[in-house]
């Protein structure tokens, strides 16, 4: 007996009732996870507040927090923690969610979910453009950083290195206060 997978797009992730679990579609698959832990939060509201200030500071584009649907395609559709556009490709932003590659997309790792993350995230996000892909590890208090052309070599920033991106000139986060 065999069974059929149903192929998912974002107008059935739409017809979705709420349920307060994160719903993404990655090449077709109907992806939820379940509320990020304490760590997670902590970890992904700290990146999202130094983006927030230096953005303040520095008004070349928008930083956004999940929930925010990144809709690449019908049927790739996610939901990273944080995400960056820039001034430039303020276009994909829409009312409801962005359509196409934002700048910069990161996600911080939670068990359940660390081969999604690290694997097929990261093909999806290379596929479709994404610049910059960061993924936090609040397990080992790590920031890999994945660049647009060199995404099969990340460069692993630990506590006592300093996060920089060509995204934000002058920024110089101390990669430790991030996972305080």
């Amino acid at each position: 007996m065999s069974t059929v997978m149903k192929h998912w797009t974002y107008d059935d992730l739409l017809a979705l009732p709420e349920d307060d679990l994160r719903h993404e579609i990655i090449d077709g698959e109907h992806v939820v996870s379940p509320a990020p832990f304490t760590k997670h939060q902590i970890v992904a509201g700290n990146i999202y507040g130094e983006l927030f200030i230096y953005l303040r500071q520095n008004p070349i584009g928008r930083v956004f927090a999940a929930p925010y649907d990144v809709v690449f395609a019908p049927d790739n559709v996610s939901e990273p923690d944080v995400l960056y556009i820039s001034n430039e490709r303020a276009s994909i932003i829409t009312e409801k969610n962005v359509q196409g590659p934002p700048d910069l997309m990161v996600e911080v790792i939670s068990e359940t979910g660390r081969r999604r993350d690290e694997v097929q995230k990261k093909a999806l996000y290379e596929r479709f453009g994404v610049a910059e892909y960061w993924i936090a590890d609040p397990n080992v208090d790590t920031m890999r950083v994945h660049r647009r052309g060199a995404y099969d070599k990340p460069v692993t920033l630990r506590s006592g290195d300093i996060l920089t991106s060509p995204l934000f000139p002058g920024l110089a986060v101390d990669v430790a206060s991030l996972f305080r």
